[in-house]
This record gives structure tokens, C-alpha cells and sequence, in this order.
């Protein structure tokens, strides 16, 4: 005979007073935020491209998102040709400014630290580099842009020579080369990186990186701290909308071709004004290569010449220039487009094939327009008393001189210019000339 209903649920009692206690002292004594040793993250962060203030804003969220969740550390993978030397600065303070620690990994593989880049990777607690990469080249006139006077340049280069070696003293790493990667431009690989004490490993991948720092010291505000990356989870930071789309606005090359399409979009509603759809997308992509044009410190001239070339371009359309008002705003958008960002890094130049495709389209449109425009004023006019010479009509009466023509559905006073030549009813006429409300004709054969 089995055991009754009442032993079971006697058991089922015993079993559940027993594991409460168990399952409920688990729960207090686990650390707050849910997470056990064993389940240590680090925060993933991809900067790739040129650094900008959309760059920086995109730190900032994830370091913000870090320290409310607690992560163990940062870890930054970097592939960047350089930035704005502002931008720049931002990231560094944030970095070494931070609570948690940081690792700046270059990588992939071909992956590079150039010019802000460099000082980002130097204010790290550990840079790491994959093979094949480099670090280096961070004169400063790739940072605050070209076109500076000797005095001016050698203040820059100053400034910047001592903000690395500031940099790499505090990080304990070579304050030479730092130096004479502002001065002279150096660029190290990985491996020689390592071995003059620029970079601290080189990894393969994220796996072997986190194996090599394991064990490792770092010091965070004289706190000497010991990491400990045994059983680790790598957790991405994922950006939102915004932080994609501010990003890919970032780059000149998409704000100028916003700028170009909103140009065309704006002279296409005046030449069909009513159309509204051209004008309403050219409207929305001027205000958004505005938006761009000011996360990337646009030059205010480049702007403005830019601007008078679409005036021009308007002008050509209302007044008759013969291209003269064409070619000057060719010239002015030219020299726009090469200005518009010149103060900033050398990486956040709009290239020149864009410049050349813009300034090229543009042209052949108006020289399209100009063309047009000479051809129907040189054609004969088809309308108005002018419009009526040339034409051939049929004699409703006899001309002797003077009768009735029908042109062009209409009937006309007419007067044959050749007495001694009598035109019938119903031959052809050829208009001559034309006089009033009367047509002078002649014989269509004569």
C-alpha cells in the first residue's frame, strides 16, 4: 500500500521549510545589481572613424550607462585616422577622470591609433593592440586643421607636445616618443609599440586580451587595484538612434552631399514652383547638413560664399546674364565647398571627388539652363503679331488687294503686297508682314 495523501503533502511542507531559508539567504546575500562574481562584465565600446562631438557624446552615454550598472570595466576598440583636437580632449578627460577602468584596444587587425587617436590610447589604464596595427602621427596641425601662421603652429605644437607628455607621465608610458609623435609625426607598429613601452600586450582578440590583463595592476586615484578577468562576460554597448544617426551625420562627406541635394531641391521648386516636392526635400536635407555642419564646426565663409552661389544660381534663372551670373556662382561654390571645413582635422575634410561631383553637377545643370535659354531667344518668335510672319494661311475671298485670310483657325483683314499678281479664293498666302490688325500677304508660290 502507498504512502497517503497526508504523508506526501507532510513531506512537500518539510522539503519547502527547508529550502526557503536556503533560496532566501542566497537572494540577501548576492550583491546588488544581480551580479555574482562570477558574472563580472565588461562594457564594449566601438569607436571607429574620425573622433567628433557626436564621438564624444556616444562616450559619454556608455560611461554614464558603466557606472549606474556597475560594469568591472571599459573597454574602448578603437580604428581611427584622427578627430577634432576638442573632441579629443573630452574623451581623455573622461577616460582618465573615470572610477572604472579602462582598456583601449586597437584592433582589428589594420586597425590604427592616428592623431587624436594617439592621445586617447596614451590616457588609457591599458592599451592593448592587435597585430598588425599602428599608433602614431598626432602633429597637431592634422588636429586644428591647416593654413596657420609659423607663431601660430609652433604654439599648437607646443601646447599639444606637453598635454602627451602630461598624458603618458600619468600612465607611466614612453613621454619621448609621445613627444616626438607630435613633433615629428612617429607612427609605431604593434610590435614596436611594446617593446619601447608605448602600447602594455599585444592580443589576438578580445578572448587572448582578457586572459593577458588578468592579473594585472592599475592605479585609480592612488588606489592600487588588481584586475581579476577570470570568467568576465564582454556585454556591447549598444548606441541608440540618435547615437547611430548623429554619428553617421558626422561625417563632411554626407553633410555636404545633404547640402548639395538641398541646393538642387530649392532651384528645381523655382524653376517648377507648385511641384512641392522637390522644394520639401531640399528643405528637410539643408536643415539636416545644417545640424551636421554644426556638430563638425563649420567655417562660417565657406558657408556664406556656398549661400551666394545659390543666389546666383536663382539670378541666372529671372535674369538674363549669358552665364556671367552661372560662372560666378560656380567660382563661389567652389571655394565654399573648400572652405566650409577647413577649421577642423585634416580626417574631416570633404574630399575632393564630392567637391568635383557637386561643383560638376551643378555646373552642367546651369549651363544646361543657360543654353536653353539662348536657344528659345534666338528662335523666331511663335506668338504675339511677330509670331504670325512666315505663316501660310488660305484666301477666303479675293484679294483685290485687300480680303479675308484664315490663320491658324482665325480670320484676318488682309492686303496682297502684289496687286498685279490677283490672288483667288482659296490659294494659299504666305504673311509677310504685319501691320495693325491687318496681315500683308503674298502669293505662297511667289
Amino acid at each position: 500500500m502507498g504512502p497517503s495523501k497526508r504523508t506526501i503533502k507532510q513531506k512537500k511542507n518539510l522539503l519547502i521549510a527547508i529550502l526557503f531559508p536556503v533560496v532566501f539567504g542566497a537572494l540577501i546575500l548576492t550583491p546588488a545589481g544581480g551580479k555574482s562574481d562570477s558574472l563580472k562584465t565588461i562594457e564594449l565600446i566601438k569607436v571607429e572613424g574620425t573622433i567628433s562631438p557626436a564621438t564624444v557624446e556616444y562616450l559619454k552615454k556608455a560611461f554614464n550607462y558603466a557606472a549606474k550598472v556597475k560594469v568591472y570595466c571599459i573597454l574602448i576598440q578603437i580604428d581611427t585616422p584622427g578627430g577634432l583636437d576638442s573632441s579629443m580632449r573630452e574623451i581623455v578627460k573622461l577616460i582618465m577622470n573615470s572610477q572604472i577602468p579602462v582598456i583601449v584596444y586597437v584592433a582589428p587587425k589594420g586597425a590604427r591609433a592616428a592623431s587624436a587617436g594617439v592621445f586617447v590610447a596614451l590616457s588609457s589604464n591599458i592599451l592593448a593592440m592587435a597585430p598588425g596595427t599602428n599608433i602614431g602621427a598626432a602633429h597637431p596641425v592634422s588636429l586644428m586643421g591647416g593654413g596657420m601662421s609659423k607663431t601660430m603652429e609652433e604654439k599648437v605644437v607646443n601646447d599639444a607636445a606637453a598635454y602627451i607628455r602630461s598624458i603618458a607621465e600619468k600612465r607611466k608610458r614612453n613621454v619621448k616618443w609621445a613627444e616626438k609623435a607630435v613633433r615629428e609625426s612617429v607612427s609605431v607598429t604593434a610590435e614596436e609599440a611594446v617593446k619601447i613601452g608605448v602600447a602594455d600586450l599585444i592580443a589576438e582578440d578580445q578572448n587572448e586580451l582578457l586572459h593577458k590583463i588578468n592579473g594585472r595592476k592599475i592605479t585609480i586615484d592612488e588606489k592600487r587595484i588588481i584586475l581579476n578577468t577570470k570568467g568576465v562576460v564582454i556585454e556591447p554597448y549598444q548606441p541608440n538612434f540618435k547615437d547611430k544617426f548623429l554619428q553617421h551625420l558626422a561625417d563632411p562627406n554626407l553633410a555636404y552631399i545633404l547640402l548639395m541635394i538641398g541646393i538642387w531641391g530649392l532651384i528645381l521648386e523655382f524653376f517648377h514652383p507648385g511641384i512641392l516636392l522637390p522644394g520639401i526635400a531640399g528643405a528637410i536635407c539643408l536643415i539636416l547638413s545644417f545640424f551636421a555642419l554644426q556638430i563638425l564646426s563649420f567655417n562660417l565663409t565657406g558657408l556664406l560664399l556656398i549661400l551666394l552661389a545659390v543666389i546666383l544660381f536663382i539670378l541666372e534663372i529671372k535674369i538674363t546674364s549669358y552665364g556671367a551670373l552661372t560662372i560666378g556662382g560656380i567660382i563661389a561654390l567652389t571655394i565654399g565647398s573648400l572652405m566650409l571645413i577647413e577649421p577642423s582635422a585634416i580626417y574631416l575634410r570633404i574630399g575632393w571627388e564630392y567637391i568635383i561631383a557637386g561643383v560638376g553637377i551643378t555646373a552642367a545643370l546651369f549651363i544646361f539652363v543657360i543654353s536653353y535659354t539662348i536657344r528659345a531667344q534666338l528662335k523666331p518668335p511663335v506668338t504675339g503679331e511677330e509670331g504670325l510672319i512666315g505663316l501660310v494661311g488660305v484666301a477666303k475671298t479675293d484679294l483685290n488687294p485687300t480680303g479675308k485670310v484664315h490663320v491658324h483657325g482665325e480670320l484676318w483683314n488682309a492686303v496682297n503686297i502684289f496687286p498685279d499678281k490677283a490672288i483667288k479664293k482659296g490659294e494659299e498666302v504666305k504673311i509677310v508682314k504685319v501691320e495693325g490688325m491687318k496681315l500683308m500677304v503674298k502669293k505662297k508660290e511667289d
